[in-house]
Order: structure tokens, then C-alpha cells, then sequence
């Protein structure tokens, strides 16, 4: 059975060229066009889409506030296509935040598309519908258009040389924030690679360091690395850990090939810790498709790190998680609003690792 995509878009062009992308997939197809949320809606109706690709600009009703009013009624998979501009960016977080699965930039009028992201749009479609059973109705008693901030966990432990590396793919934006704002401000410093395109990645680290203790910032080649700080991976190029000689840890940024198709991958962020921290580092591996991230995470573990993968039941997609739980890579599985304290609680050494990665009680065995 095909993947059913409803594509929603003001311009003629833009849906001509997403309906060519969509239908030479072999397991997807476009079953409707719409220029406007006021003839989406009728189209979800007689067309019962799995998946719907939704401008943020279009007349008649702009695509946030049909998506707030979509996931309050008739709650289902969203990409949202979103420009390339500081407020487009914007706008696409918010968009995650009232429960769109993902986003992608737009192709540009007048300029041709390319393989790279023909393929970038057809993933997030996979990612989308495979978060079909995920999505849950808005709340219209919380403020969507508002972040929510989870409480602050206490200082962390004094800790020397430890690093976090953290890799997250599809609903990766969304469960970073609820990790990154319950950190505390002298934790060991973090490097992220998340799956986004390039203009994204920069707006995504500023969203973050405003509602953060810590400093979130995008990662730049041959930096250091700080306590307090984390460091997202700019999109379109690999992150490494490095041993930076008497300074400690730094970053390399490489715009080698693409791994497991992306770069950057979270492959190359967590071989890079394994062969740079070993058993200094913790390895986080979170919501997302794929595969990528978990023979690195099984790398870290074999070197000594401590390795943490989110729950299924908290993942909008499991696929990263699993393959890493599946190859043993994963020490403990933890529910995302967990996995901070997790992390917390190994760096204080508190109380021995008393689940493991099936979530029995190792006390028992």
C-alpha cells in the first residue's frame, strides 16, 4: 500500500514540482493538490490522506494556523515546507512544537531541484508517516505558541574530560529542547548532530540557547569545547570529537560524503567519540528513521562509554532507537523526560546502573 500525501501549497510550481518528486517514489503518491487550508480541509476529507505537506505562507489562512486547528480536529502526519528566511526558520519550530511531525525547506521557484532533495523531501514523508500513530490531539488549554521549559535539574558533579554526544533524526528538534533545558549550566559539554538542513541549523541552536541554562550555539571547525556548552552540528557537514592536545576536546567539521545518507550522521559523531573519549563519554541516541547512529553508539559502548537510547513509547519514530537496542549498543533505555537525569545521575555516580537496555532489573539477575 502507498503512502497517501495530500500536498498543500499556493503556488502551481511548487506543488507540480513536489507532486513529480512524490510520484516516482514507488511507495508513495500524491492523491490531491490543494492551493489553500480552505480546500485542504475538504480535501482530508473526501481524500483521507496518510501524510500532508503544508506551506506556512498561503492566503485565505496561513499554514500555522491551520495546523493548530488540523491537530486539534482531525490530527495527522505534517511536513511543513518552510522558506529559507530567519522568520520562515521560525515559524517551522513553532510549527513542531503545535505537533508537525517534521519540516523542509522549500525549493526555490525558478531553480532546479536536485537529487539531494528530492531524497530530503521523500524521507520526511517516510518519517511522517511513520509517526502516523504518534500523533495526538493539541491541547487548546496549552499555549502551543509558547515553548514549554521542563523544571532545571540540580548542579551537576564536579567532572573532568567528560563529553556528551547526542544524535537524533525525525521529532529530534522537539526532544533535544526537553533534554537541553533540564541540564544544568556547568554540565559536561555536549555535541549534537540532528538531521537538518544547513539554513536550519543555526536558527535551531539560537532557538535553543534562548530558552537553555546552558550556551547552545552551531559548531565551528577547530573550536574547544567548553563545560556548559552544547554544539549543534551545522547541516550539510559532519561533526568529530577531537583530542585538542593539552586543551582538552575540540571540533572538526568535514564536508566528506554523506554516511548512512546524511550528513551530517550521527555515525561519524559517535565513532569520532569512541576513538577520541572512550569510556569519557556518554552517548545519547534518540527519536528518528534509520539506522544511522547505532553501530557508532555500539563503538562507544565497546570503548567504555555509558550509552543511553530513548524509549519507543516516547520516540516519534523509533527506527534509530531500535537498531541500537537491538545491536546491544544501549546500556539503559529511558523514557525522554528521563534522560537528563539519567545523565546527571551517572556523571554524580549515583547508585549503580540498575536497569538494562529490555528495561529488567539487573538487581534480579
Amino acid at each position: 500500500m502507498k503512502i497517501k500525501v495530500l500536498v498543500v501549497d499556493d503556488s502551481a510550481l511548487i506543488r507540480n514540482i513536489l507532486k513529480e518528486i512524490i510520484n516516482e517514489q514507488t511507495d508513495m503518491m500524491v492523491v490531491g493538490a490543494a492551493p489553500d487550508p480552505l480546500v485542504a480541509r475538504e480535501m482530508i476529507r473526501s481524500l483521507n490522506p496518510d501524510v500532508l505537506t503544508l506551506d506556512i505562507e498561503m492566503p485565505n489562512m496561513n499554514g500555522l494556523s491551520f495546523l493548530k486547528r488540523l491537530m486539534r480536529v482531525r490530527p495527522m502526519p505534517v511536513v511543513m515546507l518552510s522558506s529559507h528566511t530567519q522568520e520562515g526558520s521560525d515559524i517551522a519550530f513553532r510549527a513542531l512544537a503545535m505537533g508537525a511531525v517534521d519540516f523542509v525547506g522549500k525549493p526555490v521557484a525558478g531553480e532546479t531541484t536536485d537529487d539531494d532533495y528530492a531524497q530530503l523531501i521523500v524521507e520526511k514523508i517516510r518519517g511522517a508517516y511513520a509517526a502516523r500513530d504518534k500523533i495526538e490531539p493539541l491541547d487548546i488549554n496549552r499555549a502551543v505558541d509558547a515553548d514549554e521549559v521542563l523544571p532545571m535539574l540540580g548542579k551537576a558533579a564536579t567532572v573532568q574530560n567528560r563529553v556528551i554526544v547526542m544524535g537524533a533524526s525525525t521529532g529530534g528538534a522537539e526532544a533535544l529542547k526537553d533534554i537541553l533545558v533540564a541540564v544544568p549550566e556547568d554540565c559536561p559539554p555536549i555535541l549534537i548532530a540532528q538531521h537538518m538542513p544547513g539554513t536550519f541549523t543555526k536558527l535551531f541552536a539560537k532557538r535553543l540557547d534562548g530558552l537553555c541554562k546552558i550556551t547552545v550555539k552551531e559548531a565551528e571547525d577547530n573550536e574547544p569545547i567548553l563545560p556548559g556548552h552544547a554544539y549543534v552540528a551545522p547541516g550539510g557537514f559532519h561533526l568529530r570529537l577531537e583530542r585538542f592536545g593539552t586543551r582538552g576536546y575540540g571540533i572538526k567539521i568535514g564536508s566528506d560524503a554523506a554516511v548512512n545518507l546524511h550528513r551530517p550522521s550521527v555515525d561519524v559523531l559517535f565513532n569520532s567519540a569512541a576513538e577520541s573519549a572512550g569510556a569519557d563519554a556518554i552517548g545519547v541516541i534518540l527519536t528518528g528513521m534509520g539506522k544511522d547512529g547505532a553501530q557508532g553508539l555500539l563503538a562507544m559502548r565497546k570503548n567504555g562509554a555509558f550509552t543511553l537510547a530513548q524509549d519507543e513509547a516516547s520516540s516519534i519514530v523509533f527506527g534509530m532507537p531500535k537498531e541500537a537496542i537491538d545491536i546491544g549498543a544501549a546500556e539503559t533505555v529511558e523514557p525522554l523526560n528521563m534522560i537528563a537525569r539519567r545523565i546527571m545521575s551517572h556523571l554524580a555516580g549515583v547508585g549503580p546502573d540498575t536497569v538494562s537496555a529490555n528495561g529488567a532489573d539487573k538487581t534480579n539477575e
